[in-house]
């Protein structure tokens, strides 16, 4: 029985790599966003917190200077939000872009696997085809060897 050679290994291993590749850059840009996501997060909280002791704080004497720096710290941190905010839809934009191309990489992956297996299924057929041939031959010589002796 002759041993089974895929063509195409090197295409195959070359693939592999390609993919193994690209899902680790996924993985990556993926947590980016997690991360972008939980500061853009924190980030809200803070903003409200001040909202909050901004407006609350209208209830007894009104310190001006305090008031000055408290709406300081609170345009500073609006300001902080919209960086994070576009950090979050930056993130998003390139884990999209690694999930089309790890999606890409896995797809020429499938590609080759399926003709390899594809090629193990004729290669089986064949060796298949070839021993039913060596059986029926021989087979056909111990029926032709008894009418000889018969």
């Amino acid at each position: 029985m002759k041993r089974f050679r895929f063509p195409l290994r090197p295409v195959a291993v070359l693939r592999a790599h390609r993919e193994l590749r690209a899902r680790e850059a996924f993985a990556l840009a993926v947590h980016a966003y997690v991360q972008a996501e939980e500061r853009h997060a924190a980030t809200r909280k803070r903003v409200a917190e001040l909202a909050e002791v901004l407006f609350l704080g209208r209830d007894g004497t009104y310190l001006a200077a305090e008031a000055a720096s408290l709406f300081r710290a609170y345009r500073a941190e609006c300001e902080e939000e919209v960086q994070v905010e576009r950090r979050v839809i930056e993130a998003r934009a390139v884990m999209q872009q690694r999930r089309v191309e790890y999606l890409e990489a896995n797809r020429q992956l499938k590609v080759v696997q399926r003709l390899e297996e594809k090629a193990r299924e004729t290669h089986r057929a064949e060796v298949n085809w070839a021993e039913q041939s060596a059986l029926d031959e021989f087979a056909g010589y111990r029926a032709s060897r008894r009418a000889i002796l018969t």
